[in-house]
């Protein structure tokens, strides 16, 4: 990187973090600051989301991953995820919007000692929902942990209060009977019973963040349902619905003319014409 690309990389972060500071000073006026995590930790409140059309053409599709995930190979885009990896806490759940993003990591000290010592609880979703828009997927990052909880029924319920389309967590969910009464869409690594209090900390809000290794940017299109989760990226996002759209049409064709026993003849010619 040359110092031209230096300084051009410079102002953009400095440009970055100017637009933040007067987004956090308008949603502080407007009550939307819960607080708990540091300015100097948000990345971004506000940035571009697809249209509501766009989201609803995505959960129209019948098998949303599925469709997308051949779709984003064609791009040569990394964005899918097996549900062998991340899985619905309420199976049958289909959630589609942007993405709003947390990043956490491990702390040092024991939890005991942390609770012994009354230390501020330093994991929050609560900030993040508060600073997000409705219909939003929260995507929470703790690099895959299958011990401690990201998030439970309280967060769960702050977060449909606010009017998220659900959560996606690299990590654990806990207060799972209270999740599915609820009816709160959540996909997670894994569930436990044991708090994520005194063991994690939020260290970056609106940043990018992994799921699974692969790459989540906030306003990215954040798709899932009982077959996976799909990352497509915001300037990808229209484009690739056509063309899921388009092949949904040519797979329904497909099966009526498998259903109604029609020749071969018929049948060939759209055999894996989505792949060519």
């Amino acid at each position: 990187m040359d110092v031209t690309q230096v300084e051009s990389y410079n102002k953009q972060v400095a440009e970055l973090r100017a637009q933040r500071d007067r987004d956090y000073d308008e949603y502080e006026r407007a009550g939307r600051i819960w607080g708990l995590v540091p300015r100097e930790r948000i990345t971004r409140i506000t940035f571009e989301r697809v249209s509501r059309q766009i989201v609803d053409g995505y959960l129209s599709m019948e098998d949303m991953t599925t469709t997308v995930s051949d779709v984003l190979d064609s791009y040569g885009i990394d964005g899918a995820i097996p549900s062998s990896h991340i899985h619905p806490v309420i199976p049958g759940s289909k959630i589609c919007g942007p993405a709003v993003t947390i990043r956490n990591i491990p702390v040092r000290k024991t939890p005991t000692q942390g609770a012994h010592d009354h230390d501020f609880i330093a994991m929050s979703t609560r900030d993040i929902y508060y600073l997000g828009e409705p219909g939003d997927v929260l995507v929470s990052d703790f690099g895959g942990n299958l011990e401690v909880s990201n998030m439970g029924g309280q967060s769960c319920t702050v977060g449909m209060s606010c009017g998220f389309a659900g959560n996606i967590v690299n990590g654990c969910c806990r207060d799972v009977s209270s999740i599915r009464e609820m009816g709160y869409p959540v996909f997670s690594v894994g569930t436990t019973q044991i708090t994520g209090k005194y063991r994690m900390e939020c260290v970056e809000m609106n940043g990018p963040v992994t799921l699974c290794g692969k790459l989540v940017e906030p306003g990215d299109l954040m798709l899932a349902d009982d077959s996976g989760v799909c990352i497509v990226p915001y300037d990808l996002a229209e484009k690739v619905l056509e063309e899921c759209l388009d092949i949904a049409k040519s797979e329904e064709r497909m099966r009526e003319l498998i259903e109604s026993k029609a020749p071969i003849s018929e049948l060939r010619p759209l055999f894996r014409s989505r792949y060519s």
